[in-house]
C-alpha cells in the first residue's frame, strides 16, 4: 500500500475550513458540502436518452452555433488523443468529439454524452469546478477529487450567455500520461474556442442589431460586445461589456441610448476607435476588397459600408473594390 494514498492526501488537505488554495477549497467542497468520499466513487451518473434529448432541445440554438467551433477545436487536439466535450451549466455532457479508436477508452472513464460531471457528482474535476468557480481551470491527474479520476487531465473554460449567466462549459480531456507538456497550449486553445462560441451565440441572439465590439485592455479577456438596434438603443451586452460599463450583471438588459454608454455623438469613443481600427485592419488584409473584408468580419457588404460611413472611413476608388 502506498505510504501517501491519493484519498488520504485529499482528506488531509480538506480538513481545514480555511483551505488556502483553490484546489484545496474544491476538495473541501466535495467532501463537506457534497458528502463525497475520494476513495469510494460510484459509477458516473448518466441521463437516459430521453432526458438527454430534453437537455439538448432546451439549448438547441446554442448547440447549433457551437458545433463548428467544436469541430475545429477537435481537429486541433485529436492528434494528441484528446476528447472534446460541451456541457450545459449543470455539467451534463451534451456534445462530444472523439475518434472512433478512442471512444471506448473515454466511455470507460464516463466521458460521454449524457454523463453528469458536476462537482456535486464527481467532486473536483475540470468541468464541474470550472462551472462552480466560473473560471478557466486545468485539473491534472491527481488534482481530481476521486482516486479513480486521477488518470485524466482536463482543460476547461466557461461559456457565458448573452444574459450574462453561465450557459456551458467547454472541456478537452486526455487519458494519456504524456500530455502534461501540452496542457498549457491546449488550455489556451480551449479558452479561445470558448470565447469564439460565446461571441457567435451573442451575435446570433441579436440578428437585427448592429454589434459594436472592443478589445479590453490586455487583450486576454473576452471581447466586449454591445448590441445596438435600429433606433440606436443598446439592447444587449455580453458579460465582459456588462462588467466594463457597470450594467445589469445578469438577465435582460434595459434598453438605453447607445450614446449614454459611448459618449457624445460628436466625440470619438473608445468603442468607436476600436471598431474603426478593426474595419481598417480587415480592409487592409483584404487589400481593399470590401466584400472580402465583410466576409472576414461576418457582416454583409451593405452593413460594412454603413459602418464605414458612420465611422468616417472614406471609400477610395483606387484602393477599395466593390467586387
Amino acid at each position: 500500500m502506498p505510504e501517501h494514498r491519493h484519498e488520504d492526501r485529499v482528506a488531509k488537505a480538506s480538513q481545514s475550513p480555511g483551505a488556502v488554495t483553490r484546489l484545496a477549497a474544491s476538495w473541501r467542497r466535495s467532501m463537506v458540502k457534497h458528502g463525497l468520499d475520494p476513495a469510494g466513487a460510484p459509477s458516473v451518473r448518466r441521463l437516459t436518452p430521453r432526458e438527454l434529448a430534453e437537455r439538448r432541445e432546451a439549448l438547441d440554438g446554442f448547440i447549433n452555433v457551437a458545433r463548428p467551433q467544436l469541430d475545429q477545436l477537435f481537429q486541433l487536439v485529436c492528434p494528441t488523443g484528446c476528447s472534446v466535450l460541451l456541457t450545459d451549466a449543470s455539467g451534463i455532457v451534451l456534445e462530444q468529439r472523439v475518434t472512433e479508436a478512442d471512444a471506448g477508452v473515454f466511455r470507460g472513464w464516463g466521458l460521454c454524452n449524457g454523463a453528469d460531471w458536476s462537482e456535486a457528482a464527481e467532486g473536483t474535476n475540470g468541468i464541474g469546478t470550472c462551472i462552480i468557480e466560473g473560471r478557466q481551470v486545468t485539473i491534472h491527474r491527481d488534482e481530481h477529487f476521486y482516486a479513480r479520476n486521477t488518470g485524466l487531465s482536463c482543460m476547461d473554460a466557461p461559456i457565458w450567455g448573452p444574459d450574462g449567466r453561465l450557459i456551458a462549459a467547454l472541456d478537452v480531456s486526455s487519458a494519456r500520461t504524456d500530455t502534461e507538456r501540452w496542457n498549457g497550449l491546449i488550455a489556451a486553445q480551449v479558452a479561445q474556442s470558448a470565447r469564439q462560441i460565446e461571441a457567435a451565440f451573442f451575435r446570433a441572439s441579436f440578428p437585427g442589431a448592429r454589434i459594436i465590439t472592443a478589445q479590453p485592455p490586455g487583450g486576454d479577456e473576452a471581447m466586449l460586445l454591445i448590441a445596438v438596434d435600429k433606433d440606436d438603443l443598446a439592447i444587449g451586452a455580453n458579460r465582459a461589456a456588462r462588467r466594463a460599463f457597470g450594467l445589469e450583471k445578469e438577465g435582460q438588459l434595459r434598453p438605453r441610448p447607445a450614446s449614454d454608454l459611448f459618449g457624445r455623438e460628436d466625440e470619438a469613443t473608445g468603442f468607436e476607435k476600436a471598431e474603426r481600427a478593426a474595419l481598417i485592419r480587415a480592409l487592409a488584409r483584404a487589400e481593399g476588397n470590401v466584400s472580402a473584408a465583410a466576409r472576414a468580419l461576418g457582416v454583409g457588404r451593405a452593413t460594412l459600408y454603413r459602418r464605414m460611413s458612420r465611422l468616417g472611413i472614406s471609400e477610395n476608388p483606387g484602393r477599395l473594390s466593390r467586387s
